[in-house]
């Protein structure tokens, strides 16, 4: 009989997108249930992983009421499932699943730390956000910061037992496809098209997909941009992703810059990434704070060089001058230099692409990270 292994997440996107192909391959060996808040993709789960979804309604806000309703039913959950291990992303399922694997005495809780919005934050937010993280470490039994520097940060504030803490592989929450994301004659084709729509042909185009909030360094982003653009007309900037002004709202100057500036392309959400990734010449992420960027590993995969601030994640995929070039994170100066570097020397910005796509394979290809948790899984479980 298999093991059983639940894994939460708050959202379903997460299960799809951050754990895409690791529950169908842990399947093989454990009994997988999948749990997060409802929505369509937990159906998509269930269909693309091949496993046993259940809803359980978390919010990502802090809603003490609502928490506690959830706790009671994750409690209720593991009563009935009897899981062997629980193993938790994100910090709201990080809380309400490790409290409830403890209270349940479910034998091994796991916690992946992907980011920290605690480094960002400030006044009570700020201590009620290091309250949750010390809740959740200390109920846990491992946690897995997803990169050397989260590590650090991790034990340097003494949020956790260093006993706990260890890194899976070289980083990373699920390692990357890098067939996919790879530049294929289809993505080629598709980017082409890409070109056309938006005039990018013969121009220099910097590249940003993500979430379009603060904390992904937007603002100087956009100052940043607007100002390169007053000296050169031959280069775009393309943004791809969400607007999310209700958690984390960008300046009203960038939102002045984003609508105005017709050098600036916005194409909101995009499901598939690759063209317009295969459509630029570099990638640019000043963001704040970062757990292991896929991202960055996606546009190393697809032979881009990065942009990228000096934090954990970004500057454990990036080495300065080798595949990217490494700014001080909310430095304008450095931004403009950096970018103003990658448009005048196209020397440079073929140098720095050129060990990319290599070095992605050899350290993060999803395949290899799956085996790497796997064999985490069976030392948890041989040291029963």
């Amino acid at each position: 009989m298999k093991p059983k292994l639940i894994r939460i997440t708050t959202v379903p996107i997460s299960l799809k997108i951050l754990l895409q192909d690791q529950l169908k391959f842990m399947n093989q060996y454990f009994e997988v249930l999948g749990v997060s808040s409802g929505g369509k993709e937990l159906a998509d789960v269930k269909q693309d992983e091949g496993i046993r979804t259940i809803e359980l309604d978390m919010s990502r806000e802090i809603t003490p009421i609502k928490d506690l309703i959830s706790l009671v039913k994750m409690i209720r959950l593991f009563l009935k499932e009897k899981p062997d291990i629980v193993h938790t992303h994100t910090p709201k399922a990080g809380i309400v699943g490790m409290v409830a694997a403890y209270v349940t005495r479910v034998p091994y809780r796991l916690h992946t730390v992907a980011g920290l919005p605690v480094m960002e934050a400030s006044g009570k937010k700020k201590k009620v956000l290091l309250m949750v993280e010390k809740i959740t470490y200390l109920c846990a039994t491992q946690v897995y910061p997803n990169s050397y520097g989260l590590q650090e940060y991790i034990s340097k504030n003494k949020l956790a037992d260093k006993k706990k803490l260890k890194v899976i592989g070289h980083g990373s929450s699920n390692g990357i496809d890098t067939l996919q994301f790879n530049q294929t004659h289809k993505v080629l084709l598709e980017a082409e098209e890409i070109k056309k729509i938006y005039d990018l042909e013969n121009k220099f185009v910097f590249c940003f997909v993500g979430r379009v909030v603060k904390d992904k360094g937007i603002n100087e982003l956009m100052y940043v941009f607007d100002k390169l653009s007053q000296k050169y007309n031959n280069i775009t900037l393309l943004i791809v992703g969400q607007l999310e002004d209700e958690l984390d709202p960008i300046s009203i100057s960038s939102h002045t810059i984003l609508e105005n500036n017709p050098q600036i392309i916005y194409t909101g959400f995009q499901r598939d990434i690759r063209p317009y990734l295969a459509s630029s010449d570099c990638f640019v992420l000043p963001t704040y704070r970062e757990g292991f960027p896929n991202v960055v590993l996606q546009a190393c995969s697809m032979e881009l060089p990065c942009i990228v601030t000096n934090i954990n994640g970004c500057n454990e995929i990036i080495e300065h001058n080798k595949n990217g070039l490494i700014v001080k994170p909310k430095n304008n100066n450095e931004l403009y230099s950096a970018m103003h570097k990658m448009v005048e020397e196209e020397e440079l910005s073929t140098q720095l692409s050129l060990n990319n796509r290599n070095d992605i394979i050899k350290k993060y290809d999803r395949k290899i990270f799956h085996q790497y948790l796997l064999e985490e899984y069976k030392k948890v479980l041989e040291n029963d």
